[in-house]
């Protein structure tokens, strides 16, 4: 039997449709075929994702954990196919789900969190802290403390605990102390200057300044961690900090390479975004004492939702304006990074690597090449890939109450 449910899912400025879909297969390994991902993904049995002729496996990676190396690779890995179920994109959909309303129920927790991340960071150094008050200040949504507090609750409810933990609480800021300064060294290394709309701390404080309040954060966090004296958590947020500086060396080595295959764009979405979401999710249930089915479901739902998440973000830097985005429209693409939009559109549009190639040398060729990649279905196509990410971390809410 298989039940379905349909949402509409508000990742900050856009709408997002979803579908989940309750089916009784226990396959754990998922095929798809990277070849002219559709339009459709009804009846599939391989997902299409371009005209190269990839194949993109990826074994369900919660035998392997997420202590290795091996585990951001196992994304990538398998042999085994399954039929998904029939999709029906076209249902009527319920009203948008928005962020604010889907975090309502941990509001007070957010709120509490606001008021102590601040004083979290330490007065050692007054121009850190001030380097702190700014990107903490520049707002954002906390999704990622949200989901932890979400979880929390929830897996709570499950095993009968009447209230979130201390553990719970210093895993929600540890985890957004670990977003904060990866956000401060992403602005030094991309040399943005705006974030959220405001000035980045590299632009205020200068560079220097900027990775030292970084590496000061990621230690912070790090001493945080290791009070919280569960190895099993410790091992994996450890894991999420050598996964982040693994998807920067990863963007850094593929700029303006138009051969970048959308299984490479994948990990390294998960190293820089959706590593450090299924930590969080899989931390959370820990500390409630769910089980290992439960905490390992949670783990996959946080890394399918990062991944959704991440690729929805892409679309975003090419159909919001730079006021919605708090950054240039396209700024992704001028530096080089490509993102799934962009790896679809190359498929279809010759002239459009001839441009990325050039490294948009010729005035007015960054936006040409924005047109081309919205003319040619690539944000379309992105966005079936970020619905099918959703689908995926929705089924594994299943075992929740």
């Amino acid at each position: 039997m298989m039940s379905m449910t349909c949402h509409n899912l508000d990742f900050g400025t856009r709408v997002l449709d979803l579908v989940a879909v309750g089916s009784s297969s226990n396959a754990s390994i998922e095929r798809h075929s990277v070849k002219n991902y559709g339009k459709t993904i009804s009846n599939v049995s391989s997902k299409v994702y371009g005209a190269r002729g990839m194949v993109y496996c990826r074994q369900n990676i919660t035998r392997s954990r997420v202590f290795s190396t091996k585990t951001s690779e196992a994304l990538l890995e398998g042999v085994g196919q399954r039929t998904l179920p029939v999709l029906d994109l076209k249902k009527e959909l319920r009203s948008p789900i928005s962020l604010a309303n889907l975090f309502e129920a941990v509001a007070d927790d957010l709120q509490i969190l606001n008021q102590d991340l601040q004083s979290i960071v330490g007065a050692e150094n007054p121009v850190l802290i001030s380097a702190a008050e700014q990107i903490f200040g520049a707002g954002g949504k906390r999704m990622r403390p949200a989901l932890v507090f979400l979880v929390s609750r929830a897996t709570a409810e499950l095993v009968g605990l009447k209230d979130l933990t201390t553990k719970h609480r210093r895993l929600a800021e540890i985890i957004e102390m670990i977003h904060t300064a990866s956000l401060i060294h992403d602005d030094v290394l991309d040399e943005s200057d705006m974030r959220r709309g405001k000035e980045t701390v590299h632009q205020l404080y200068e560079t220097r300044v900027a990775v030292l309040a970084g590496d000061f954060m990621f230690a912070q966090s790090s001493w945080y961690l290791a009070n919280l004296e569960n190895l099993e958590v410790i091992k994996l947020i450890s894991q999420v900090i050598k996964d982040v500086a693994s998807g920067e060396i990863k963007q850094a080595s593929s700029l303006f390479d138009c051969d970048l295959e959308l299984e490479e764009y994948l990990l390294k979405s998960y190293y820089k975004t959706a590593s450090l979401i299924g930590a969080s999710t899989k931390g959370a249930a820990i500390f409630s004492g769910a089980d290992l089915s439960v905490t390992e479901q949670m783990y996959e739902f946080g890394k399918n939702l990062g991944l959704s998440f991440q690729v929805v973000d892409d679309i975003l830097g090419f159909t919001q304006s730079a006021e919605q985005l708090g950054k240039p429209a396209g700024s992704d693409l001028a530096k080089g990074n490509l993102t799934a939009p962009v790896i679809f559109a190359l498929e279809k549009e010759p002239k459009l690597r001839e441009i990325i190639e050039s490294e948009f040398c010729e005035t007015g060729s960054l936006d040409e090449a924005i047109e081309l990649i919205k003319k040619c279905g690539g944000i379309e196509i992105a966005q079936e890939l970020a619905k099918e990410k959703a689908v995926h971390a929705i089924k594994n809410l299943q075992c929740l109450p």
